[in-house]
């Protein structure tokens, strides 16, 4: 039985990239997806300078050899701190949709599984946060908490959490009356085990998927965070950051502007043709 289990999981899972390779806009996605991580694990590598290391008789210079992609209002190179830039995005990217996808899936699972009084308070929680737009809310936790990048990690971890805990609910409501439920129900299984061993795994493709968008959504807050001076505070080369910086010299050294925020496009449209691709790969309803 474990090996017929297997076998279906592998063919799952061919089908799944079958499709998914046949769809160029997500591959795309993809590789600008897995280029972004790899910068970001090899910066200290791959970076031709220090990111904070500046020569003030360099300062704002155009693209050269010397200096790829030029060089900022202090001389520091803008290649090196696009590439640092890249880490510290990912770092707060990885670590706020990690706080939002536990505390979320959690509390989805156990409101949708039992419902009642329960499920009602936490969706009642759930919809106060979503009262707020989403940069309001991480504003409001930051105003309280102060600026830093581990406030700025937290505040996007949480103002992310109802969209899975909706996410997961609506996964759990449509599967905990199937008929396997009821069958793992009747040989005795206790709730513990329906809830991780049938109805998680059965909900992990809108997780995947959501995990994937919400990446995106958490790097153009972040670097709006930041950019409006409430996020990774200078000399930290983080893009939003930079973006702030280069405001002053948008007309007479464009370049310091253009970097970073062409770095926030790529990767923001990256993660949403991906998402968008993984959707349309992981939905059963779409057959070829």
């Amino acid at each position: 039985m474990n090996e017929i289990k297997g076998t279906k999981t592998i063919s799952q899972t061919a089908e799944v990239w079958r499709r998914l390779k046949r769809n160029r806009a997500a591959m795309m996605g993809g590789m600008i997806v897995f280029l972004f991580v790899f910068v970001a694990i090899l910066a200290p590598w791959i970076s031709p300078y220090p990111p904070n290391e500046g020569d003030l008789s360099k300062r704002l210079k155009p693209p050269s050899k010397e200096h790829l992609l030029g060089t900022d209002a202090l001389g520091r190179d803008q290649l090196s701190r696009v590439i640092f830039g890249a880490r510290i995005s990912l770092q707060i990217q990885v670590v706020a949709v990690f706080i939002a996808l536990i505390i979320g899936t959690l509390l989805g699972m156990v409101g949708g599984y039992y419902g009642g009084t329960f499920d009602n308070l936490i969706m009642r929680l759930m919809d106060i946060l979503l009262a707020f737009p989403g940069i309001f809310l991480a504003i409001s936790i930051i105003a309280v908490l102060g600026p830093g990048l581990n406030n700025l990690m937290l505040a996007a971890g949480i103002y992310s959490i109802p969209q899975f805990a909706r996410i997961v609910r609506g996964s759990v409501l449509s599967l905990k009356e199937k008929e396997f439920i009821e069958a793992a129900r009747a040989v005795g299984e206790n709730d513990l085990n329906i809830l991780f061993r049938y109805l998680l795994p059965n909900s992990m493709a809108p997780i995947i998927i959501q995990t994937t968008l919400r990446m995106a959504t958490v790097l153009l807050t972040a670097s709006g965070l930041s950019f409006l001076g409430l996020g990774v505070q200078p000399p930290t080369p983080e893009w939003g950051a930079m973006l702030s910086t280069a405001r002053a010299y948008m007309i007479t050294a464009p370049h310091v502007a253009t970097v970073p925020g062409l770095a926030i496009m790529l990767v923001v449209m990256g993660f949403n043709l991906f998402g968008d691709g993984l959707r349309d790969s992981l939905d059963p309803r779409l057959r070829d």
